[in-house]
């Protein structure tokens, strides 16, 4: 099948349109100055007037800069925005929907996040994974999946960059980046202390203090810990495991600024966490056959089991960041450390028994046979060092360039239970692999004049794995002993973009972009499900970009909107579960996706502030030749039936022309604050609401394993007095409670995992 040129679809008439509209209200009203730069990072927040919008820096290009002035797709979270979206003690995946074209999502709860950007992201569910979002904590870059789940607490602010971010953030980002930054020691003696109740007797303490200890020397201490009972019964009575879906986890990070002058700063960080809880709980026959409905009946907080439930993860790092200051330049030293230990186990069937013991042993529905399994990392170690010199002399020609290392080293344990005899270990493989990778960057701008200027960049990158495989003791559904099986890959690439900025009057910025992205090879072998390891063969991205960034009506408003576009070469894809129960690594020749994006704020009056975001995300699978298996259980797929091919044990279907996994077409967020001024005090009310539209679950398209849009919204009542030092305030996240089946297994039955239900709650702040 032919098909016709990106932006020839009929969504390219109503993007433009869009666009094009946003460009003249940008341009034709009454505008502002631009905003204040601020002279170093972290990002920062300089409060303005009432009814006026607060100034918003980035890190995005390694400076701290305007974020009008970055050509780039950006939007930062910070503040109340935060604390917001965070108050029912959520993971990471609350972030999910609230920025335009960002997805997350995990089959492993709160220890194993899956971001995807742009509907570029990776459904694979391995110990060592490869993502295409990179995530960014402190200046570090965590590359293992376990390690992107560590708490957000005490946060300056995070920044979402769309696109390829290859050139200076170098750890598989063709996708883009999550940054989070942390709020840093400052001289001041200062703290605060918040704690949240709520449903399920949840708690969430969260506190930070900072003091001066003297001249050179501050200190900062910040921690969380949230707890939440098990409230989730098992109504099989002879299931191990009777109460789920209760977590204790605790995080803290210590930092240390040492700054004896303004030509030398110094800053240590240590952190921790330690999650115990309930694995991801995957629900048997939860999907009405032949919809994507839930079944009748169904019920949250009840399910029926036969084997165990667990999670702990295990999470050190530290990092030292290092700064000079010469005449004319600035260089930095960025060094870190991160290790983790985990273990997850679940009753993968999603319920208890089998059909083949008779008729009344096996349920809720139709169970053809036990599968309960874990998966741990008992060793992980991961080095990172960064050196970035910078140009800091006035003039229009800026620069920065730097040397980057990495290295990993992972072992994973897998393991088979056998359900129907006390959960006895009836299989066991391991996998081992190191990546080392090198890098050499460099990035230029310059201004042309006070309306016009350019950047550009290059990276290359030396990446190698070394990756080997064993089964020590072989499951019933792999008998066999095939010995160590062993891989590697070896690749080197060169990532680049370029961009534009024109200025189309003092508070609006136009800007155009292209960008390459690269993703290293990435390795898989689970031999507990399968004989062989697969390999994934480098990936890469070509992006283009066209945007306007804008101040309106005296800085009571600001607009950001682009239209996008990227071909994928070698799109690495995983064909996580099917009738085979085993993940598979692909490459797709090719794979496209195009769209839109709208960040908009306001101050209606001066005290309603309102605002909105949202996208178009178009994404297909393009090759002719590319064919995986369907689903073991039943389902209804639609895309047409192809030969088997070698290595399947079933009938496989083409997914050429099919949508990205876990990719919604439309994302879209809105928020309203009313704020009213009190005797002694401040009353306020906020909305908040994200949508995003159906999803794919799978690389095939079926409608039992297809997400059905999902609409959820907050709700905060509360009181400030004392000059902001303390707030109360009642809350609600989900509201709705609406309830949808957001991923699935589909090897064995119609099995499902489910969004959080609904949660109410009270918070007191107090700040010193």
């Amino acid at each position: 099948m032919r098909h016709p040129s990106p932006f020839a679809v009929p969504a390219r008439q109503h993007l433009q349109r869009s666009f094009v509209l946003g460009l003249l209200i940008a341009a034709g009203l009454p505008m502002s100055s631009v905003f204040a730069q601020t002279a170093d990072a972290p990002a920062k927040e300089t409060k303005s007037a009432n009814g006026k919008l607060e100034t918003i820096t980035v890190t995005a290009e390694r400076r701290s800069e305007n974020i009008k002035d970055v050509p780039n797709s950006v939007t930062a979270l910070r503040g109340e925005t935060l604390d917001i979206i965070n108050s029912s003690g959520q993971d990471i995946r609350m972030l999910a929907g609230r920025v335009p074209s960002l997805n997350i999502e995990s089959s492993f709860g709160r220890a194993f996040p899956r971001f995807y950007i742009r509907g570029l992201g990776n459904t694979d569910f391995d110990l060592n994974a490869s993502q295409p979002v990179s995530l960014v904590y402190d200046d570090v870059v965590q590359e293992n999946p376990i390690l992107k789940g560590f708490p957000v607490f005490d946060i300056e602010q995070i920044e979402v960059l769309r696109g390829p971010q290859g050139t200076l953030f170098g750890r598989n980002s063709p996708a883009g980046v999550v940054k989070f930054d942390s709020v840093k020691p400052r001289r001041v003696d200062e703290g605060y202390f918040n704690i949240a109740y709520g449903t399920y007797s949840s708690v969430n303490l969260e506190g930070a203090a900072n003091f001066v200890i003297n001249n050179d020397w501050a200190v900062r201490a910040s921690v969380q810990t949230q707890r939440r009972n098990d409230w989730v019964a098992n109504t099989y009575g002879a299931g191990p495991t009777k109460k789920l879906e209760g977590f204790n986890d605790s995080a803290a990070r210590v930092q240390f600024m040492y700054q004896p002058n303004s030509d030398f700063s110094a800053l240590f960080n240590v952190h921790h966490r330690d999650l115990d809880g309930s694995a991801r709980l995957f629900r048997a026959n939860i999907i009405k056959p032949g919809t994507n409905d839930i079944v009748s009946g169904f019920s949250p907080e009840k399910i029926s089991l036969d084997g165990r439930n667990s999670q702990a993860v295990r999470n050190t790092g530290g990092s030292v960041r290092l700064k000079w200051n010469f005449n004319d330049l600035t260089l930095n030293s960025i060094t870190g450390y991160e290790t983790v230990t985990s273990f997850s186990r679940g009753d993968i069937d999603g319920g208890y028994g089998a059909s083949f013991l008779g008729a009344g042993n096996s349920g809720p529905g139709f169970i053809p046979f036990t599968a309960e399994s874990a998966d741990g990392l008992p060793n992980h170690k991961q080095i990172s060092q960064e050196l970035r010199l910078e140009s800091q002399a006035k003039g229009p020609f800026k620069w920065l360039a730097g040397l980057y290392y990495f290295n990993e080293k992972i072992s994973i344990d897998s393991f088979n239970y056998d359900s129907l005899a006390n959960g006895v270990v009836n299989g066991i493989a391991k996998q081992h692999q190191e990546n080392k990778a090198y890098a050499a960057f460099g990035s230029v701008n310059y201004a042309f004049t006070d309306a016009f200027s350019i950047r550009g960049g290059l990276r290359y990158t030396s990446d190698k794995k070394d990756f080997y495989a064993d089964r020590l003791l072989a499951p019933p559904f792999s008998p066999t002993f095939i010995g160590r099986l062993r891989n590697n890959t070896n690749v080197s690439d060169v990532s680049w973009d370029f961009s534009g900025t024109y200025a189309i009057s003092k508070d609006t910025n136009f800007y155009a972009r292209v960008a390459k992205g690269f993703r290293a090879p990435s390795i898989q072998g689970r031999l507990l499900f399968g004989d062989s390891v697969s390999v994934a063969n480098a990936e890469k991205v070509i992006s283009t970009e066209v945007g306007i960034k804008s101040d309106l009506w005296e800085k009571r408003a600001r607009l950001s909107a682009n239209l996008f576009h990227y071909d994928v070469k070698d799109l690495q894809l995983t064909a996580v579960g099917g009738s085979a129960n085993f993940n598979r690594l692909l490459n797709a020749a090719k794979a496209t996706g195009q769209g839109a994006e709208l960040d908009f704020q306001a101050y209606i009056t001066d005290n309603l502030l309102f605002s909105i975001g949202g996208s178009i995300n178009d994404t297909q699978i393009k090759d002719g030749n590319l064919r995986t298996q369907v689903c073991g259980s039943g389902c209804t797929f639609t895309d047409p039936v192809t030969t088997p091919a070698a290595g399947f044990s079933a009938a496989i279907v083409s997914i050429n022309g099919n949508p990205l996994p876990q990719a919604p077409k439309y994302v879209a967020n809105t928020s309203l604050k009313y704020s009213m001024p009190m005797a002694g005090g401040e009353f306020f009310v906020v909305t908040d609401w994200a949508y995003r539209s159906k999803i794919s679950f799978f690389l095939y398209q079926s409608k039992e394993y297809t997400g059905k849009a999902l609409v959820e919204g907050g709700l905060r009542v509360g009181y400030k007095w004392a000059d902001g030092k303390y707030e109360a305030a009642v809350y609600s996240r989900n509201i709705t409670n609406q309830i949808r089946v957001v991923g699935g297994i589909d090897f064995n039955n119609l099995t499902g995992f489910i969004n959080e239900p609904r949660f109410i709650g009270a918070q007191f702040k107090a700040n010193f």
